[in-house]
C-alpha cells in the first residue's frame, strides 16, 4: 500500500515539472485555486482522492492508472498544480467510504467538483440516480438520459469519470448481464456490486 509519503513525493515540484510537460496546456480551466490530495486505504486498494474547495474533484483506484497520470490529468483540467495534505470534503470522504464499505452508508453526502463536457455531466449525473444495490445496463442508461443511440458515447462518459464509487459507474453493466468496463478491475466491480446485493433492504 502507497504512503501518503509516496503521495508528497508523486506532488514534489520536480514530478510537478514532469507532469506539466506531458499534460501540455490546460484545455478547461476552472476557477479552483488549489487541489489537495491524499490516499485512501479501502478494503479492495488504496485510492487516490482530490478537492478543490468546492467539492471532490478525484477518486480513483491508485493501481488503475499511475498516479503521476492521474495527477496531470487533474491539473491540466483544472489549471492548478495538487498538493498533499488533508481538508473537510477528503476527511468527509474518508469517513463516508468507510461506513460504505462497512454496509452502514448506502447514500453518499459529498459536494462534488467534476468537470467534464455536457455529455459527460448528463452521463454522471445519470449515474447518480442508480439507486444502491441496483444495477443498470448501458442502454437503460442512454435511454435515461435520452439519448437511446449514444450508448457507446455513454460507456466512454463511464469511463471518463473521475469519482469512482461515489458516482457509482460499477453499477452499470452490459446488457446480458456481464460485468464489463471498468478502469478499477472487474474484479474490483463485482466487490462493490456484491458488497450492495448483501445489504440492500
Amino acid at each position: 500500500m502507497r504512503t501518503q509519503a509516496h503521495t508528497q513525493n508523486i506532488t514534489s515540484d520536480e514530478n510537478h515539472e514532469s507532469r506539466a510537460k506531458k499534460a501540455g496546456p490546460a484545455r478547461n480551466p476552472a476557477a479552483s485555486a488549489r487541489i489537495t490530495v491524499m490516499e485512501i486505504p479501502t478494503p479492495i486498494g488504496p485510492m487516490l482522492a482530490g478537492a478543490t474547495d468546492r467539492g471532490l474533484c478525484l477518486l480513483e483506484f491508485a493501481d488503475s492508472e499511475s498516479p503521476e497520470a492521474q495527477l496531470a490529468a487533474i491539473e491540466k483540467t483544472f489549471h492548478t498544480r495538487v498538493t498533499p495534505g488533508a481538508g473537510p470534503h477528503l476527511e468527509a470522504a474518508l469517513k463516508q467510504l468507510e461506513e460504505y464499505f462497512s454496509g452502514r452508508r448506502k447514500a453518499f453526502d459529498l459536494s462534488l467538483d467534476m468537470q467534464g463536457t455536457p455529455f459527460q455531466q448528463d452521463a454522471w449525473q445519470a449515474l447518480l440516480t442508480i439507486p444502491y444495490g441496483c444495477t443498470v445496463s448501458y442502454a437503460e442508461q442512454a435511454r435515461s438520459m435520452g439519448r437511446p443511440s449514444a450508448v457507446r458515447a455513454v460507456a466512454n462518459a463511464n469511463g471518463a469519470n473521475p469519482v469512482s464509487i461515489i458516482v457509482p459507474c460499477h453499477r452499470v453493466i452490459g446488457s446480458d448481464g456481464t460485468l464489463t468496463g471498468y478502469g478499477g478491475g472487474l474484479w474490483r466491480k463485482k466487490h462493490l456490486l456484491d458488497l450492495e446485493e448483501r445489504h440492500s433492504d
